[in-house]
């Protein structure tokens, strides 16, 4: 019997290239530049945001379908109470590791601190015009709010809307009862529902054939409006999140994997390669999802049984990398005006971080909506959100690659713990 070869897995050098040059020509042609009277800003504006809509499509059906069928496989099981007593446990954990990390490193550093910070004077009228809409929209928003959405009246108008956390209750609860009827019954909409999610898994496989073109419009896009001069003003602060970023994501998150999971690391990066630039250049948790979820099952090797519960889960409660960067924004504002916060205040910093991390949606920019809360909280003033402003783009796009990897790491213990074998066991082969 012939051997079959392995297929060597491609590289994403187009990809990288795609940013690489979405980077200087989008600094160099700024965003008046024009072609025949026509914008390019606009066009790449047009075909981004064409290519992030064709990402968010699946993502409804996709975590529905996924997360109906891992939990009616595993109440059959009858395993559900301890899986997710461990995802929970390695989201909480991870989570908190990303937040204390982000502290040490904005006390060492001190960006708030720096005398060439610019005060609110720097924030653009349509900016600040925009941020207090959102305040008055978001700002109050509180826990018996988050509850209402989690269990809204019309589930088929929180599908419509994109609701994940309506969308997440209703899909584990259904879940759950698929797993409680009779056989029969349950094996056809078990089927219907795996038959959804392995047809959403194709559909994500053709859009990714455009991949690098969506990622040079998307960060083109950015690098015209803002440029790389803007960048020096909060210098210091974009390194203090960087910093902590890459702390938590290439030693942090590798210690719980080479210990934790009993894996190599090395190997997860490589399989996790294609999420991770999707999750940089979309600046987008949710609609990297179908991606992140392909490379955890087919790449890494984790269960589908795992994957389609703990992907989901996590894209919408496991934001690591928002609740380091929230922690450091708070941080960094309360230094700029001078407050001095103590030991009780950072632990309150701490513990809201983590709090509104967990229903931050993932989507652009949603973790400042999130920062307002904590700046309201603490005693800070909203318009703090002017000195970071400009820099923000690129570090949600930053933050976003953290939260992804942080999901599939989470899959990787859960998996390993649950003593699934095979996971990272050979290097990633492109499917």
């Amino acid at each position: 019997m012939p051997v079959k070869k392995k297929r060597k897995s491609k590289k994403p050098w187009g990809v990288f290239a795609a940013i690489i040059l979405a980077i200087l020509i989008g600094s160099w042609l700024g965003k008046d530049a024009k072609i025949f009277t026509i914008s390019l800003y606009r066009i790449f504006d047009v075909a981004g945001n064409l290519f992030l809509n064709a990402l968010t499509l699946v993502v409804v059906p996709l975590v529905s379908s996924s997360i109906i069928s891992g939990i009616a496989r595993i109440g059959k099981e009858g395993g559900f109470g301890r899986l997710g007593g461990k995802m929970f446990f390695f989201y909480f954990t991870t989570s908190i590791a990303a937040i204390l990390i982000g502290l040490f490193f904005v006390n060492a550093i001190g960006p708030g601190h720096a005398k060439t910070v610019p005060l609110i004077s720097a924030i653009e009228v349509e900016q600040l015009a925009h941020l207090k809409d959102q305040i008055s929209a978001h700002g109050e928003e509180t826990f018996i709010a988050l509850l209402y959405q989690a269990i809204p009246s019309n589930i088929i108008l929180a599908f419509s809307h994109g609701q994940m956390l309506a969308l997440i209750f209703f899909s584990i609860l259904f879940g759950f009862c698929v797993g409680k009827i009779d056989a029969h019954p349950a094996s056809i909409v078990q089927g219907f529902f795996q038959g959804i999610f392995q047809t959403m898994i194709r559909f994500t496989q053709i859009i990714m054939k455009t991949l690098p073109i969506g990622v040079f419009c998307l960060v083109a896009k950015v690098f015209m409006n803002t440029g790389l001069s803007n960048l020096s003003s909060v210098a210091l602060f974009l390194l203090t999140v960087i910093l902590a970023l890459a702390t938590f994501m290439f030693v942090g998150l590798p210690l719980f994997l080479k210990f934790g999971a009993r894996v190599s690391p090395w190997r997860h990066f490589k399989a996790m390669t294609p999420a991770l630039v999707t999750a940089f250049s979309t600046s987008s948790s949710a609609a990297t999802l179908p991606i992140t979820i392909d490379c955890v099952e087919k790449r890494a090797g984790v269960s589908n049984r795992i994957c389609s519960l703990v992907i989901p889960l996590g894209t919408s409660i496991n934001m690591s990398g928002s609740a380091l960067y929230e922690c450091v924004a708070a941080m960094f504002v309360a230094q700029a005006y001078g407050i001095e916060l103590g030991l009780t205040a950072q632990f309150l910093i701490v513990v809201l971080a983590l709090i509104t991390s967990i229903g931050v949606a993932g989507i652009p920019a949603a973790s400042l909506v999130a920062i307002l809360v904590i700046f309201k909280v603490i005693g800070l003033p909203p318009e703090g959100l002017g000195l970071f402003i400009a820099v923000d783009r690129l570090l949600d796009m930053c933050r976003t690659t953290v939260n992804v990897f942080s999901d599939s790491c989470c899959a990787v213990l859960v998996a390993r713990s649950e003593g699934e074998s095979q996971v990272l066991q050979e290097d990633p082969i492109e499917e």
